[in-house]
Formats: C-alpha cells, structure tokens, sequence
C-alpha cells in the first residue's frame, strides 16, 4: 500500500513539475508591448517560414509582421533560480536555473507608426528563429550582453 501511494505521489510531482516550467521548448509567447489585439502573456507558435513575414499564431489569431517593416530586432535572456517551485515540489529544482529567451521586434504598422512586441521564445526555437529573421529582414540582431550573444549562436 505505502509503495503504491509513494509512487502516485512520484508521478504527482513528476506531472506538476513539467507543468510549471514554464513555456513549451518549441512554443512562443507574446509577452506584451504595444500590440494591444493581444492579451499580454498570449502562448503560440511562430513562425518565419514565411518570405514575407514573420507570424505569431495564437488561439483566436495571428500577428503577421512584414520583414520589411521590421526595424529592430533585440535578444536577451532572463537568468532565475525556480524557488518557488522548488519549495513546493522538489528541492533539486532549487539549484536548476531556467533561462528565458526574450526576442523584441521593433516594426512599423500600416500606417506607419512604430510599434514593439516582446516575445519568449522557447528554448529550440531561438537560434533559429534569430538566424531566420536576420537573414530575411537584413537587419542584425542586438545583443543585451555577452551571455545573450553566445546563447543565440550556439
């Protein structure tokens, strides 16, 4: 009976910890900016496929933004310990960090006006989307810092 209970209890923890993480490693969130037909906090999928555009498709829509709107593109990450989660399910999780990979698209609307969007990007999807956008837009991707630079290159 105690085994039986102990390993539910595994399993529990197991599916709350994946859970809580955070974002899908393939998945995007549109974290906020002055976008407001989006909700701040919106999860999606992006995508530049596209020769045309880069899209953020989202439950109830897409965000398509033309390459050559785009004038800024500006990546950095977000370093924290998960103490949180780690009191509540396990305390190994306490010595894990969890890097954030923020990408910020500076880009002017149809009617000409400047206008951002802050995305997290999941953690397979980073190298390539920054790799893609600079190559389709012709514009460089600016750095926060150095750990910033040598995550988006690897």
């Amino acid at each position: 009976m105690r085994k039986s209970i102990a390993a539910i209890l595994m399993i529990l923890f197991a599916f709350q910890t994946s859970a809580l993480c955070g974002l899908g490693k393939r998945a995007t969130m549109y974290v906020g900016g002055t976008v407001t037909s989006i909700p701040e906090k919106t999860e999606g999928v992006s995508s530049t496929a596209s020769e045309s555009e880069f899209i953020f498709q989202y439950k109830g829509g897409k965000l398509a933004i033309p390459y050559n709107k785009i004038e800024t593109l500006e990546y950095g990450q977000h370093a924290g310990r998960r103490v949180g989660l780690a009191i509540v399910v396990a305390w190994p999780l306490l010595f894990s960090k969890k890097r954030r990979h923020y990408l910020t698209v500076g880009f002017l609307d149809s009617e000409g006006k400047k206008q951002a969007a802050v995305f997290e990007l999941g953690k397979e999807v980073t190298r390539t989307t920054l790799a893609s956008l600079e190559a389709r837009t012709g514009k460089k991707v600016e750095y926060e810092d150095e750990e910033a630079r040598k995550a988006g290159n690897k």
